[in-house]
């Protein structure tokens, strides 16, 4: 019987979390905000190598792999932010699954980790951002109770400037 399953990453998962970093980056970056959010986020190194080292060693972040029959399908990422107020807030960086393998239960087993993963550091709530126009994104997003708390607006200037 064929089925999904959720396990936190070591290093040994490096390549394949590189491979499917590069495969998110890919899949995203042509999207309206994709380019943008990779440039701010950080995220275009996210298939270094030393990027993987440094998350699976930093207790604030959580690296989860989602598998399928025992294949490596997706990935998650969480980092634990320490606001202002004391409190933390868990952070979705990146959540992926293969498009061959989607609709199956791999992102929503990783999601469920994350999210108990932040239950258990005492976190007072889950963020994660969902690109304009990523309608399948924000709505896995809202079967786990997320709702939009801040739309950000960006102005494209100079040579990124509408024609």
């Amino acid at each position: 019987m064929a089925h999904e399953a959720v396990r936190p990453a070591v290093p040994a998962d490096g390549a394949d979390l590189a491979a499917l970093a590069e495969a998110a980056r890919d899949e995203l970056l042509p999207t309206r905000g994709g380019r943008l959010f990779y440039a701010r986020e950080g995220a275009t190194g996210a298939d270094r190598n030393d990027h993987w080292t440094a998350a699976l060693a930093d207790p604030d972040r959580y690296v989860v792999i989602g598998s399928y029959d025992g294949a490596t399908v997706g990935f998650g990422e969480l980092r634990i932010e320490q606001l202002a107020t004391g409190e933390r807030l868990g952070l979705v960086e990146a959540l992926f699954v293969l498009p061959d393998a989607r609709g199956v239960g791999v992102g929503e087993a990783m999601m469920d980790e994350l999210i108990v993963h932040c239950n258990a550091r005492g976190c007072i709530g889950v963020d994660a951002v969902a690109l304009p126009g990523n309608r399948a994104t924000k709505n896995f997003f809202e079967t786990f109770g997320m709702v939009a708390r801040a739309i950000l607006v960006h102005r494209p200037l100079g040579e990124h400037a509408p024609g």
